[in-house]
């Protein structure tokens, strides 16, 4: 609660210092200075200033009321769910904007409208003598002054929700244990607050000035139509000016950042290769420097993890194939032919990677067949071989059951599917065709290779050209036509080299 009070004295100063500095000093400067009257007609602008700041105020403090409610309540009452604590986490952040919004509401209208009425009604009554167009100008004044004031308190109001928030998320972790954020979300974005604000504040003295000086004149005369064309045109310089250094300063803040914002999605998607290009001279190089100098660390983390889970396949292979001597280096062997299809199919880098794991594991299940079984040198029996036969669902319930659970994923249909049949008469599931999974598809005819020219303790190796023409003549039923054909005439190619057992 103690954050809380703090909060709402700092919004109150600086509402206050705000109204004093735009609405009195300024205000009454351009009301009062040059205004060539009795002074009980000042007395009557003094009464219309001081009732049109009361109507304000009060129209003011409604609606700040109303804004601050779903905070005061979250500070002054038990707050029993993450959903509302977190819409007061998004409300809080949202305080700048619509401190914008009362100062161009209320607090612009509040005063404006009446006072601009009751001045109008006494020169009407002609209890006062001043011309009408000085209200225009006193009016037109109030809304400068007020958007100058909307700026300075957006800032403002943008610092001392800090404290709240910070206290709001340690709440959230305290009660409900999560981390309460926007999640990236933009509420408002950098190129509208930049530009609105480096506009104003080129355009504001320019504008002052020349209300200031319609003021000094006295007069509204168009007598000299060559002044008031020069100055229209000076005045639309100005704002030209103003309107286009805002832009380039907006764009030269803006494009670094989205430069970074870039790269950190690359980042978060997995890609650590390119970092950000060094093109700024300011502050934002040592933001480039720095984020390249941590994008270098993940990627010396990224291989480490890389070579460790890569070490950590090969091991579970190499483990799986010593307990058949003859089979042993088989699961290296087909990962090596899966990534020599994968190349020649052009699959992108990324995939070609978890297919080599897949296949590097494509047998784990194995690990759950009995020796009798699996090392059985005569023919098998009808029991026997439907034992064999659930390795793939064996292998896909161990990854299964690897933490994390996304990492291993992506080699799971692979490892299930590679003993599917392209016509459907394969095994776990008879799946057909392309639905077969495609690491499947690719383990299959890998596979396939390397146990047709491997010894057996029951069978010689076929031969390698018999093997290719086996594979061959399987195309469309056994094995996909498409990688069973890139591989056969990869290898009458000479690109893929049978490596010794």
């Amino acid at each position: 609660m103690t954050v809380y009070k703090t909060f709402i004295s700092r919004l109150r100063l600086n509402y206050a210092a705000g109204t004093l500095l735009a609405v009195i000093m300024i205000g009454s400067l351009i009301l009062f200075t040059q205004l060539n009257i009795p002074k009980e007609q000042y007395w009557l602008l003094s009464g219309v200033l001081a009732l049109s700041l009361c109507i304000m105020v009060a129209l003011e403090w409604i609606v700040f009321y109303l804004q601050l409610r779903p905070i005061r309540n979250c500070f002054t009452a038990e707050v029993d769910n993450f959903s509302t604590l977190q819409n007061v986490y998004i409300r809080t952040h949202r305080l700048p904007a619509l401190a914008v919004k009362r100062m161009v509401g209320p607090h612009l209208f509040g005063l404006m409208l009446p006072a601009a009425g009751m001045t109008l009604w006494l020169i009407y009554m002609d209890k006062l003598s001043i011309p009408y167009f000085y209200v225009l100008l006193a009016s037109m004044g109030m809304v400068l002054i007020a958007g100058m004031n909307a700026l300075i308190e957006f800032y403002l109001t943008s610092y001392a929700i800090r404290p709240i928030l910070l206290e709001l998320g340690a709440r959230s972790l305290r009660q409900f244990g999560k981390e309460i954020t926007l999640g990236g979300r933009v509420l408002i974005s950098i190129r509208r607050k930049l530009r609105w604000s480096f506009f104003l504040i080129g355009a504001f003295p320019l504008l002052l000035y020349s209300l200031a000086v319609q003021f000094r004149m006295g007069a509204w005369s168009l007598a000299d139509i060559s002044y008031w064309q020069w100055a229209a045109y000076i005045l639309l310089i100005g704002l030209g000016i103003a309107f286009i250094g805002s832009r380039l300063l907006t764009r030269e803040i803006e494009l670094p950042i989205q430069h970074l914002y870039e790269k950190m999605s690359e980042v978060k998607n997995g890609y650590v290769r390119s970092g950000a290009s060094d093109l700024f001279s300011d502050e934002f190089s040592r933001l480039v420097s720095g984020f390249n100098h941590m994008l270098r660390g993940i990627k010396v983390q990224a291989e480490r993890n890389n070579q460790l889970l890569e070490s950590y396949f090969a091991t579970l292979a190499a483990a799986l194939d010593a307990r058949d001597p003859y089979t042993a280096g088989h699961s290296l062997r087909v990962a090596e032919y899966a990534v020599a299809i994968g190349l020649l199919a052009k699959l992108p880098e990324e995939e070609i990677l978890d297919l080599r794991k897949a296949a590097l594991l494509h047998d784990i299940g194995k690990i759950g067949i009995r020796d009798a079984v699996l090392l059985k040198e005569g023919r098998l029996t009808d029991e026997e071989w439907d034992q064999i036969k659930q390795h793939p669902v064996l292998g896909e319930a161990i990854l299964k059951q690897i933490e994390p659970v996304d990492a291993m994923a992506p080699f799971l249909p692979g490892v299930r599917s590679h003993h599917e049949r392209y016509d459907g008469g394969g095994y776990p599931d008879g799946l057909k065709g392309e639905d077969i999974p495609l690491f499947g598809r690719i383990i299959a005819v890998a596979d396939a290779f390397d146990a047709m020219t491997s010894n057996r303790p029951y069978r010689k190796g076929l031969n390698e050209e018999k093997a290719i023409s086996i594979l061959e003549e399987g195309r469309g039923t056994q094995w996909d036509p498409y990688f069973a054909k890139l591989f056969v005439d990869a290898y009458r190619k000479n690109k893929v080299i049978k490596q010794a057992p």
